[in-house]
């Protein structure tokens, strides 16, 4: 394989493309569909938002332990079987929709299930890539990645979740669950062994856990943008929690334009995967990644402060598109600097600390809609984000990513002279 930027991807990388995009139009449709389905059962802020806990609490017990055993497994194999987990999951769900037996408790003890198997299938996921694809591929693979999941999750889904729902609530659950049994297949049959190298003999799983927080909080950029995006996590899941009642109660929208609404994210989103790599050859990606906080946080404080559905259409847009920029760049950043034998569980971290404030933020953005109303958790985060880029700026700039990509570089040469 070449290792020019532009060489192309290769079969497995478009068989991962595939099995990304498949499974992200049924988690779009459920995105849509799983909250008007809460919001049907009650009218409580902190009930709806109780659903986006669950679902968030695996990332804060479990993270640490997924991505040790990310690092023990086939990644390939991971991938597969955690989809297989939800595939049967909310084939459930549907089930229970159907017959009239779905609650609150229901959704909370499904969100934790389908919580449980996504801290395994995106460390491994993610894991995965720089052994599909080569180094200097790794922003253009990501972008891809990303196009296809915005397009599928995002863009397509969303409405058409809120549609089905509309016309048979346990259908949109049931394209979910098709979804992710067609992902699992195709993930399956990708040829090749994805386990990660291994030296010395086999060692306690504490250990391997140790390692992997000793390696990320010694590494000061890593950390940064892993306490950054800590916070940012936080204070979006306290809007995501409650914004479906944003929507249909702030807003005044009906089922089908609340899914609407979400697709202005995937268009923001489709943008920022397009022009993200464009974006970070002129910026620099400590300098990118101040601008899209900045940005974000703007975003935000519009939100709160609007009354007109087009404002808060573009507003999320906007937010769409800086998220989809950071994660470009931060995600190809660990994924080269971080060494490959102790991805899954360095990541592993990354994702406990900015994963697990998920659950948290969600029970936050409940207590704030019901203390203060709807749109105390977008002023909330417009201030956090604020705060956050005025102390992380001092760490995320172009000189520490050039080191550590410098420091990264040597590594490889040292290990590849070795080998």
């Amino acid at each position: 394989m070449s290792s020019a930027p532009t060489a192309p991807l290769g079969s497995r990388f478009w068989r991962v493309w595939a099995a990304a995009g498949i499974s992200s139009v049924g988690d779009g449709v459920r995105a849509a569909a799983l909250p008007l389905l809460a919001a049907g059962l009650t009218h409580r802020p902190l009930a709806v938002a109780s659903v986006t806990v669950f679902e968030g609490l695996p990332w804060a017990l479990f993270a640490l332990i997924a991505g040790a055993l990310v690092d023990r497994l086939d990644r390939r194999k991971v991938m597969g079987i955690a989809d297989l987990c939800r595939f049967v999951t909310v084939g459930l769900v549907a089930l229970a929709v159907a017959t009239d037996h779905a609650s609150i408790p229901l959704l909370c003890a499904a969100g934790f299930a389908l919580g449980t198997a996504q801290t395994m299938f995106d460390n491994a996921s993610q894991a995965i890539l720089p052994n599909v694809v080569e180094q200097p591929q790794l922003e253009r693979a990501n972008s891809r990645l990303a196009t296809i999941q915005i397009l599928s999750e995002s863009f397509a889904g969303p409405p058409l979740g809120a549609a089905l729902f509309v016309g048979l609530a346990a259908l949109p659950f049931l394209v979910d669950s098709a979804s992710f049994l067609v992902a699992a297949l195709l993930v399956l049959t990708l040829a090749g062994s994805y386990r990660a190298p291994r030296t010395g003999p086999p060692r306690h799983l504490h250990t391997e856990i140790a390692e992997g927080l000793r390696w990320l909080w010694q590494h000061r950029l890593i950390r940064t943008l892993a306490l950054m995006l800590t916070v940012w996590n936080l204070v979006a899941s306290s809007i995501a929690a409650v914004f479906v009642l944003f929507a249909l109660r702030t807003l005044h929208l009906g089922k089908v334009e609340y899914g609407l609404l979400l697709t202005s994210a995937a268009v923001g989103g489709l943008i920022g995967s397009v022009v993200a790599t464009r974006v970070v050859t002129r910026l620099g990606p400590g300098r990118t990644l101040v601008t899209v906080v900045l940005l974000a946080s703007a975003s935000y404080l519009g939100v709160a402060l609007s009354h007109q559905v087009v404002v808060v259409a573009v507003l999320i847009g906007v937010e769409g598109l800086v998220g989809i920029v950071w994660n470009v760049v931060t995600v190809s950043a660990r994924q080269t600097i971080i060494p490959t034998e102790l991805f899954g569980r360095v990541n592993s971290v990354y994702r406990f600390l900015s994963w697990g404030s998920i659950p948290v933020g969600a029970a936050v953005g409940g207590v704030l809609a019901t203390a203060f109303g709807l749109r105390a958790p977008f002023v909330l985060a417009a201030g956090a984000l604020l705060v956050m880029i005025s102390l992380g700026s001092r760490v995320v700039n172009q000189r520490a990513f050039d080191e550590a990509f410098a420091a990264a570089a040597a590594r490889q040469d040292v290990e590849a002279s070795s080998a």
